[in-house]
């Protein structure tokens, strides 16, 4: 799954979403971690409730199933949620990005609490979703068609 975590130096989980320039994503699972990419974001991001800012973001983020943030806004919050993308914030700052991670991996690896299962379940269920437009909504369009002929 992915994680994206909103950062001012790829170390910390220590940027607002609403106006964090940067995002870096990984890929968790059983066995690690790995880096995959740094979204950038430019554009007034002030903390102003500039609400435009906030759909490149989402849209960016649509394949991750969590989002770490040191605050996020309400509004910020009920898009991600929507699109199933659970946003959770950290306890602090200095709160670290490899800490996070490792910790996320150890959770897979034994048994996961339920805010974790119900993350998985949710973002899998997206995924599936998503693969089921990609791979088959043509032909289901096709077979309507020709139902209705």
């Amino acid at each position: 799954m992915k994680i994206a975590f909103a950062t001012r130096d790829s170390v910390h989980i220590n940027a607002h979403f609403g106006s964090a320039s940067q995002v870096d994503v990984y890929d968790v699972d059983a066995s690690g971690s790995t880096f995959l990419e740094t979204l950038t974001f430019g554009g007034n991001l002030k903390e102003d409730g500039n609400e435009d800012k906030l759909a490149p973001k989402v849209e960016a983020l649509h394949d991750c199933a969590i989002v770490y943030v040191s605050a996020i806004g309400g509004s910020a919050a009920g898009r991600l949620l929507r699109q199933n993308i659970a946003p959770l914030r950290g306890e602090t700052e200095a709160d670290d990005i490899q800490a996070v991670l490792a910790q996320l991996v150890e959770m897979l690896n034994g048994s996961p609490p339920p805010w974790l299962r119900k993350v998985l379940a949710n973002h899998q269920l997206h995924s599936f979703e998503d693969d089921w437009t990609d791979d088959f909504a043509d032909d289901f369009e096709t077979t309507q068609e020709e139902v209705l002929v």
